[in-house]
């Protein structure tokens, strides 16, 4: 098999377990719904891609149930294994990789509106000839997205995973052994009421120039604006 995996690295979502961040200016179950909404819109964009095949890689193990109408029919569910991400991430490549997958892209669950040509660069970057790591940037200094071929376990060892230099280790990571580095774009992850706001002006007033539009989350905060005016998504909004 030579196809790549797109895996979104997600947690159940569970009121009162994700987007913890987001309460306030969302209440614990918007926030579980408004997960639920990013999910879809993510394995839709995955789902799109013929030449990958779409899962989730789920934590806490034995929490399958819980993306029961979330994902698409034919995303398959892999368990996150080790105690720190660095260890789940490179778990979850390798177990990956020994299922047959010529290539492996993990990809973070908070980025609703990532462009699908960017992910289609990271296929093609992973499809060419030679090892390399392909990054995608994120604009806090870790990455929303890494793809490998080898699940080297250096990348990610000696991380200070959640900072602002996540991505500055790993690039010196890959140099060490001499691994090359693609870097993609770079994008956002909504994690705060700061890259709620951001999220709400790119659905609702930005052009998308390329950006997936996330029917699913544009639908589900038009649905809060309506009932309560933007300032609910958006306390500083003059619109």
């Amino acid at each position: 098999m030579t196809i790549c995996a797109l895996g979104l690295m997600a947690k159940a979502p569970l009121e009162g377990e994700v987007k913890t961040r987001l309460v306030p200016p969302l209440t614990a179950r918007e926030a579980a719904a408004l997960n639920i909404c990013f999910l879809r819109d993510m394995a839709a964009n995955i789902d799109s891609i013929s030449a990958a095949s779409g899962l989730v890689v789920y934590t806490p193990a034995g929490a399958e149930s819980a993306f029961a109408g979330v994902l698409p029919e034919r995303f398959s569910f892999l368990a996150q294994r080790g105690a720190t991400l660095g260890e789940r991430l490179c778990n979850a490549t390798d177990d990956l990789l020994r299922q047959g997958y010529g290539a492996v892209c993990l990809i973070n669950s908070d980025s609703p509106t990532l462009p699908r040509s960017i992910l289609i660069r990271a296929l093609s970057s992973l499809a060419a000839d030679g090892d390399r790591v392909v990054l995608g940037a994120a604009e806090d200094g870790g990455y929303y997205l890494i793809g490998l071929k080898h699940a080297h376990r250096n990348l990610f060892n000696e991380i200070a995973w959640s900072t602002s230099d996540v991505l500055a280790r790993t690039r010196q990571r890959a140099a060490e052994i001499n691994l090359p580095v693609e870097l993609l774009p770079p994008w956002y992850d909504v994690d705060d009421a700061e890259t709620l706001s951001r999220l709400y002006e790119e659905l609702f007033f930005t052009p998308l120039n390329g950006a997936y539009p996330a029917p699913y989350t544009r639908a589900f905060l038009e649905t809060i604006i309506q009932r309560e005016g933007p300032e609910r998504i958006c306390p500083k909004s003059s619109r």
